[in-house]
């Protein structure tokens, strides 16, 4: 099998890699092409690999292009893992956003919004280029944010873009190692939008064992997301939300924390990544030395991950067992292994809504589990969502949907409608200002008129 990784030159290309030298089934990848259109940062990133591979006899091969079509022809899956406007865009979005007093935040609110209109035409483009060249590959798309992108390419695709995170499973895994359950072995009643949605159940042999957790103060408050709610308000909740949620229950705290804060999220991350690059990218170097800057990045990405919001609750560090690995890139592998082997896996997928969710139409991308096959993955019907979070859902897909509109259209009235339905974006003054300074610090906005 032949993989195509698009953003090859990204930081978290080595934990897709990593998955896959684990895996020494019969049809496993044996093939990965790197894309990126930053050919340093794909020398970087393949010298990393080729660390990670050193010692390992059927290692997939890895080659490294910035010719988008040479990457997808042949593929049998692609990743999609770009980072329009790189992590400078990623700082300015955030920058712009708290000077107006909104959240900035990547994937949420207003610096969602901002990074979403710079990405989608640009996500279009390439399932466009996908449907040409390779119409029978898997997309998998990683791009944030990633229910809007993946409904984006949706747009050219249909079912054969698929969209994942790790949150959910993340999420789902302390959930149940805290009921003394193997993750495996559960079944995780999750429904939402990406970042955006909630645990309403965790079922181990046919019965739901999340209203014995509820019910248990000191446990609830043992692992990331009841450190973060807080006891109370997830027995007021009855279901244990998504950690991006504490920027929607918690907004003016946490924006408070982030003005506050010495450097915002993506301003950190633009730093620690340009140290490694030049670090990691420095020729001369002994073998193994890539890998190891590597591995020293990431311990402290993770480490740092959500500070702010921690520090809102009144909580430490993160706990050894939240620095795991085993997120996306395990979600990834097991999705093409089930689409590639037909091996049948139960997976919470980012896929188009078609009835699930009845506050939703049918081409609504939502992130709920599904059941996954060699004809790719069926969401599987679920309860319908309490008002509260059919109101939160409904809204942000209706800002999502402008978002689209704007990539399409190139109208400034249709971007100011995405930030001024968003929930956090409180004003259509602030939303007006906040697409004239974005339109004025990226040029990939240059299209809005």
């Amino acid at each position: 099998m032949r993989l195509t990784i698009l953003g090859g030159g990204g930081f978290r290309v080595p934990l897709v890699y990593g998955a896959l030298l684990g895996d020494h089934a019969e049809g496993r990848v044996s093939h990965v092409t790197l894309y990126d259109e930053d050919a340093a940062r794909l020398t970087t990133m393949a010298r990393v690999l080729a660390d990670q591979a050193d010692g390992i006899a059927d290692a997939p091969a890895v080659t490294a292009t910035t010719d988008l079509d040479e990457a997808l022809r042949g593929a049998d899956f692609v990743f999609s893992a770009i980072r329009v406007g790189g992590l400078e865009g990623r700082a300015a979005d955030e920058r712009i956003a708290l000077a107006e007093g909104v959240l900035g935040q990547e994937t949420v609110g207003a610096g969602g919004i901002a990074y979403g209109l710079r990405t989608v035409p640009v996500a279009r483009e390439i399932a466009r280029r996908v449907a040409r060249v390779a119409p029978e590959v898997w997309v998998i798309n990683f791009t944030n944010p990633a229910g809007v992108v993946t409904e984006a390419m949706a747009e050219e695709l249909g079912d054969r873009v698929i969209g994942i995170c790790d949150s959910p499973v993340g999420l789902g895994r302390r959930i149940a190692r805290l009921l003394g359950a193997r993750p495996e072995d559960a079944w995780i009643d999750y429904v939402g939008l990406n970042h955006l949605g909630w645990v309403r159940g965790l079922r181990i042999g046919g019965r739901d064992e999340l209203p014995r957790l509820l019910a248990d103060a000191e446990a609830l408050e043992s692992f990331e997301e009841g450190r973060l709610f807080g006891a109370d308000w997830l027995r007021s909740l009855g279901a244990i939300p998504n950690e991006y949620l504490h920027y929607y229950y918690f907004n003016r705290d946490t924006v408070r924390a982030y003005q506050e804060a010495g450097q915002t999220r993506g301003a950190f991350l633009r730093d620690q990544q340009r140290g490694f690059y030049a670090e990691a990218g420095r020729p001369g170097q002994p073998a193994g030395a890539a890998l190891a800057a590597w591995d020293r990045t990431r311990a402290e990405r993770e480490a740092t991950y959500m500070s702010e919001n921690r520090e809102v609750a009144g909580v430490g560090a993160r706990d050894e067992s939240d620095l795991e690995s085993g997120g996306y890139e395990k979600v990834a592998l097991a999705l093409m292994r089930a689409i590639a082997r037909d091996e049948r896996a139960t997976l919470i997928l980012n896929v188009r809504n078609r009835g699930t969710l009845a506050v939703l139409d049918d081409r609504a991308v939502i992130e709920v589990p599904c059941l996954v096959d060699a004809n790719g993955a069926h969401p599987v019907a679920v309860d319908p969502l309490p008002l509260h979070a059919a109101g939160l859902v409904t809204s942000v897909k209706a800002a999502e949907r402008e978002v689209l509109a704007a990539a399409a259209s190139g109208s400034r009235a249709d971007a100011v409608k995405a930030f001024a339905l968003h929930p956090l974006v409180d004003s259509v003054g602030v939303a007006r200002r906040l697409v004239e300074a974005y339109a004025a610090e990226h040029p990939g906005l240059g299209y809005l008129r």
